[in-house]
């Protein structure tokens, strides 16, 4: 089975021709001497001297995230500036702002864009009308897109990527626990298309989880979830490159089920993979291509590192999922279970969940020559939910 589902062109942009420029979508806490991933927005932008849109729009403080971004990008050969259009941004109407004619030529003479972090509502807020049309200054940063410039997002820049995104989210087990049927999801910008779902703090959050009911209630197939101070670069071929400090999970629903006689959230044979930093993967063709500490270091199932069980009672937890599936793939056992419970205070501390997953035929793993670091491609993943009896420890 593949990672992936084969994508079909939106409906919305049928009559139109697909970008020609490329996405940088980074899960969030990139730091500043994280070059590889700033160097290639540079890069992307047109090189050194580029000029580059800083919108702080997310910011609870605007003008100091916003001049702090644009000094990093500066630091690293851009010509970057602040577009002064943020609801919180002081002594400004936004309103104005976002269809000032001035501030969009601006952004449409830049060759690329960067969404700081913050609140991903606020970006949705400050650069989508309240009847749903677009702003001039959106649709210049679409045109930018269009003509071959980059977007470059992090945190709630890279939420507002797909055309749905997290909004009040409860927590993970809460949105396990109780769905996504209230105001957990709002719309994103889409500029991934409408066939992926993107999400950020992923593995440092345990996110994974809270991807797969999200992903359901809108029938999405495909989902990207990308880790901290970590960026997945997707270019107008729908190639996909891993960057930075770890890597990025990607869902696949494609062939999932759900057992509806079952009142809680439960899934079967879901997949994941683990795409690590240097890592590429072509959408459209479904071929992978390993960094090239990988290349030679294919998993050998036959010839397995690993033999003890597999276990974590905290699946949510810190890189637990990516620490799961990279000692499963190279280990005697087949399956591994992960539990998911209530913290204190949480409501259902009755229920819990097993993330069970599961090495067969479809997984392939490889491993690095230069550090402790797998890629992992499709892993089972069934999820069930659990009686769980109060207190379970003394």
């Amino acid at each position: 089975m593949s990672i992936s589902m084969m994508l079909t062109v939106p409906q919305a942009a049928a009559a139109e021709a697909p970008p020609k420029g490329s996405l940088v979508i980074a899960g969030g806490a990139v730091r500043g001497d994280n070059t590889v991933i700033w160097q290639r927005v540079v890069q992307l932008a047109g090189g050194a001297g580029a000029r580059i849109a800083v919108l702080p729009s997310a910011a609870g403080n605007p003008v100091r995230s916003g001049a702090y971004a644009a000094a990093g990008l500066n630091k690293q050969g851009a010509n970057a500036f602040v577009v002064p259009l943020a609801v919180r941004m002081k002594d400004r109407d936004y309103r104005r702002d976002a269809d000032d004619d001035t501030i969009a030529q601006s952004i449409r003479d830049a060759g690329g864009v960067y969404f700081s972090g913050g609140d991903q509502a606020l970006i949705t807020q400050a650069l989508v009308r309240p009847d749903g049309s677009r702003t001039k200054v959106l649709e210049a940063i679409w045109d930018v897109y269009r003509r071959g410039g980059v977007i470059f997002g992090t945190s709630a820049g890279a939420a507002i990527m797909s055309t749905t995104m997290y909004y009040e989210a409860k927590t993970v087990f809460g949105t396990l626990s109780e769905g996504v049927n209230g105001r957990e999801l709002a719309l994103g910008l889409g500029f991934v298309g409408d066939d992926i779902f993107i999400d950020q703090h992923l593995l440092a959050r345990g996110r994974f989880a809270r991807m797969l009911p999200a992903m359901l209630k809108k029938g999405y197939k495909l989902g990207i979830g990308i880790d901290e101070n970590s960026a997945v670069v997707i270019n107008a071929q729908r190639e996909v490159e891993v960057l930075g400090y770890q890597g990025a999970l990607v869902v696949d629903l494609t062939r999932a089920t759900v057992n509806s006689d079952v009142k809680q959230f439960n899934l079967q044979n879901a997949r994941l993979s683990y795409l690590d930093r240097g890592d590429k993967y072509d959408l459209k063709l479904h071929k992978y291509t390993p960094s090239e500490d990988k290349v030679e270091g294919k998993v050998d199932p036959a010839n397995p590192y690993y033999s003890d069980p597999v276990f974590s009672a905290d699946v949510l937890g810190h890189n637990t999922i990516l620490i799961m599936m990279s000692k499963l793939v190279d280990s005697s056992q087949t399956e591994a279970i992960g539990i998911a419970t209530a913290g204190p205070g949480e409501p259902h501390q009755e229920l819990g969940f097993e993330f069970k997953l599961t090495r067969d035929a479809a997984t392939t793993g490889y491993s690095s020559a230069a550090s402790e670091a797998y890629t992992v491609l499709n892993m089972r993943l069934d999820v069930r939910p659990l009686k769980i009896t109060r207190p379970w420890y003394q």
